[in-house]
């Protein structure tokens, strides 16, 4: 058998044994030593030949599979019938079982850094230099308002439902604007829920969206002094 490969190609002596396992086709589990042992020294020697330092672990290995062979090579000695015989290959052949697992996980994580290195990370850092300046300082009235049009649909269904139908005149919001000023330059605190005389979705809809831009451009503020008290809408 020719040899054009290093001792440097291989990680060790298990991994130049499986290399030699694998291209004369054996089963692990029944390694013919003697012809692996001949493969795997002649190509120590080879080595040498082109003045390739060996490790000393190959040398070692070496050994172990001239060991092997010649205690195979030894005629068997009468055993005891409940006797276990032992294989003389079982430490090599369990040792390049681990080995062969580890080096497959090796190309499995292998695989996984090479990906890792696709995905970019950074450290945290304060983003509030980007936030956008926002006015809360009505916050807490917006809430109000919500809760109070939420208590206002709860009265009306347990008291009938709202009507659905279109009606002839469309009610806008703008136009709902213009006559809650009117009424707050009249008198400066109004009942909230006597914004809605009229029983109509498309007016309490319209009511309500524009008590809420009414109030975010603080021409009102909403108030309650006590749970379950009237809701008070006040000019600003």
């Amino acid at each position: 058998m020719n040899y054009d490969f290093k001792i440097n190609e291989f990680e060790g002596p298990l991994d130049l044994l499986l290399h030699l396992i694998k291209i004369n086709e054996m089963d692990i589990m029944d390694i013919q030593i003697e012809e692996i042992t001949k493969q795997y020294v002649d190509y120590l020697e080879s080595q040498e030949k082109l003045n390739i330092e060996i490790a000393s672990e190959y040398l070692v290995m070496a050994s172990e599979l001239i060991e092997i062979k010649s205690k195979l090579l030894l005629p068997n000695e009468k055993v005891e019938e409940d006797e276990e015989v032992i294989d003389p290959r079982e430490e090599l052949i369990q040792s390049l079982l681990e080995y062969e697992a580890y080096k497959k996980l090796s190309y499995v994580l292998e695989e996984k850094g090479e990906n890792r290195s696709y995905i970019y990370t950074k450290l945290p850092e304060n983003i509030n230099k980007y936030a956008e300046d926002v006015d809360i300082s009505n916050e807490g009235e917006i809430d109000d308002l919500i809760n109070a049009f939420k208590l206002f649909l709860d009265r009306k269904s347990k008291s009938k439902p709202l009507k659905t139908r279109v009606t002839v005149k469309e009610i806008s919001v703008s136009s709902r604007c213009i006559d809650i000023r009117n009424r707050l330059k009249k008198s400066k605190k109004i009942s909230f829920f006597s914004l809605f005389p009229v029983d109509n979705k498309e007016y309490v809809v319209a009511t309500f969206l524009a008590i809420l831009e009414m109030c975010k451009n603080k021409e009102l503020i909403i108030k309650q002094d006590n749970n379950f008290d009237d809701i008070i809408v006040e000019s600003v």
